[in-house]
């Protein structure tokens, strides 16, 4: 194989002129221009002192290749054509030389405060010359009307508004530098002003040698990519070139490349996302926390190409695989035949984790399941409000968050997932992700905090089997999750288990928390579980009967609550939350007798 690129210097005089005539463009993926002002100075005061200022990287482009994308002008020029290189690294640089040093109109930039300004620049020609003076600061921006005005626009500090008044200021405009008759013309207008002082001209002629000679003839690396590099590839190279900037994801290269066919992906992603907020949200004022708040477009896409290539696979056709290269050949017409499919899919997925007590992308154990539950959503339709059908995917979903089995790279488990799934619900064996899942009992003491995906889980757990709020009464499903601001407390409080030196591994543990409303977690306080009983009680919340009942939905031995046997409880609740994992995956959880078990417990928990 030859090599997929060739690199050389080249002048920037040369890749300006190429740039104005439309022949170096962008493609539509490059993000808008961003550099202020003082970086623009510093970048000019680089190249006058011949400075390196980094390579430049090219893509071949032709409208028959390998590579579709829509492309776009450089900010400032203004030639129609179709182009023959677009520039994937070095667009901030070649705008930011462009519109200083060669457009002759005034360059849109901005302030360190961000805001915008225009500015045309100079080259201070003394400042220039001066070996103790740091080229920077030779470098002068002005204002649109080329006055610099101090005392809140009162006076003027410099005007270079006229040919005669940049002569008398020594002042050259940069964006005449790479124009040949502009620079000789400046040059006559400079040296007839002083009437040919042999001293202006001794100092014009050092200034050309030692400062504009230099810029014209300016090279920087340039390192083009062949035409038929493969699209995962420019993309590859994209990002490693911009580690520093804005990293190029697949969506926008597959947004460029559906924009050649008029297709304006962007929009009508959120257009999608739009309608998956509010199918998905709890309440209006839910919108930002529902479900599928956390589909990104990268996701949508990665879950139509798994969808494709399902059904490429059920006809007959190769492996299902949506890794990214897999992503980059998805062609708009089966984006186009999917999208409608995918999007249903996705709104169904989160009615089911609805139905798992799953409210919010808060409580979500893993965003990244949501993509092949989609897409088995989307091929099954109907199909899944079947009891038997339903129960195969709560099965698999909760063995993919207990197994956690979703925490990493996972294109290769979406695509045996997807298969895998189907095939089980057609009769076959179960899934991958069924037979691997795996849960260790001891798993439990380290679940401290939301960042576990198995934390969350038990907690919807919990609410599944239906477990009341301890004063109300109230069940907590999706009419009062939010409302009552529901969120996961201490049963025996933080405070009291400190006092009584607890292991921290135990009541800091999801065994030791529950759903309740943040009025009961406010009466519960820091008290130990007899006294906030007591006080619940006595201030005539709930009746005692009703209040052990409530209680014991939460799985909740009421006796050694009361009694404030901290190790009873724990073991009891510990053998409870076993149970409802082992019923949630329809799986036996091995293992509940073993010697880290009962070291780690205090007793078996079989």
């Amino acid at each position: 194989m030859g090599s997929t690129f060739k690199s050389n210097d080249t002048t920037v005089s040369d890749i300006l002129r190429d740039i104005e005539q439309g022949i170096i463009q962008l493609p539509d993926f490059q993000r808008g221009w961003v550099w202020d002002d003082n970086r623009i100075k510093a970048l000019i005061a680089s190249i006058s002192n011949s400075y390196p200022v980094g390579a430049l990287m090219f893509l071949e482009y032709s409208e028959g290749g390998n590579i579709r994308f829509k492309y776009r002008p450089f900010t400032g020029a203004t030639a129609l054509a179709i182009p023959e290189i677009l520039v994937l690294d070095g667009q901030q640089r070649m705008t930011s030389i462009f519109n200083a040093m060669f457009s002759k109109q005034a360059v849109l930039t901005k302030t360190d405060k961000n805001k915008e300004i225009k500015r045309y620049y100079y080259l201070d020609i003394e400042r220039c010359l001066n070996s103790t003076t740091d080229r920077i600061d030779a470098i002068i921006s002005v204002p649109e009307d080329k006055i610099i005005r101090s005392n809140f626009g009162r006076d003027i500090e410099l005007d270079l508004s006229t040919r005669d008044s940049e002569c008398e200021n020594h002042m050259f405009p940069i964006n005449k530098v790479f124009d040949s008759i502009a620079c000789t013309m400046w040059m006559n207008d400079y040296q007839k002003y002083y009437n040919y002082d042999p001293d202006i001209l001794t100092k014009y002629a050092r200034f050309i040698a030692e400062i504009l000679v230099p810029i014209q003839s300016y090279k920087v690396p340039v390192i083009t990519l062949s035409k038929d590099t493969p699209k995962e590839a420019v993309c590859q190279v994209f990002e490693n070139v911009n580690s520093g900037g804005v990293s190029l994801t697949v969506f926008e290269l597959m947004t460029a490349t559906f924009a050649a066919d008029n297709f304006e992906l962007r929009k009508d992603w959120e257009d999608r996302y739009n309608k998956l907020i509010q199918k998905s949200a709890l309440s209006i004022s839910n919108q930002k926390d529902s479900i599928l708040s956390v589909v990104s477009s990268t996701d949508f896409l990665t879950a139509i190409t798994l969808l494709d290539r399902y059904y490429i696979k059920v006809n007959g056709g190769e492996a299902i695989s949506c890794k990214k290269r897999d992503v980059l050949k998805l062609t708009l017409t089966k984006y186009l035949q999917y999208a409608d499919d995918l999007t249903e899919g996705f709104i169904q997925a989160a009615s089911f984790l609805k139905e798992q007590r799953i409210f919010s992308s808060r409580d979500l154990p893993y965003s990244t399941q949501l993509i092949p539950m989609a897409v088995i959503f989307a091929i099954l339709k109907t199909k899944t409000q079947d009891s038997i059908i339903k129960d195969k995917i709560s099965s698999w979903y909760w063995c993919g968050v207990f197994g956690e089995m979703y925490g990493g790279a996972n294109e290769t488990r979406y695509a045996n997932d997807v298969g895998g799934m189907i095939e089980w619900i057609n009769g076959g064996s179960e899934p991958d992700t069924i037979q691997r899942a795996y849960f260790q009992p001891t798993r439990l003491l380290s679940l401290q905090s939301r960042l576990s995906a198995a934390y969350k889980g038990v907690m919807a757990l919990i609410l599944k089997a239906g477990c009341l709020d301890f004063i109300s009464g109230s069940p907590m499903d999706f009419t009062v999750f939010l409302d009552e601001n529901t969120d996961i407390h201490h049963i025996f409080p933080r405070a009291y288990c400190e006092s009584k030196k607890i292991d921290k591994t135990k009541w800091n543990s999801i065994v030791n928390k529950t759903p309740l409303f943040a009025r009961t977690n406010r009466i519960i306080g820091g008290s130990a579980p007899s006294e906030y009983l007591k006080k619940i009680e006595a201030s005539n919340h709930v009746i005692g009967a009703n209040l052990d009942s409530y209680v014991a939905t939460h799985k909740i031995d009421l006796n050694d609550l009361r009694s404030g046997n901290f190790d009873n409880y724990y073991i009891k609740r510990t053998k409870s939350l076993i149970g409802l994992i082992s019923t949630a995956m329809a799986k036996p959880i091995s293992n509940l007798n073993g010697d880290d078990v009962i070291a780690a417990f205090g007793g078996p928990l079989n």
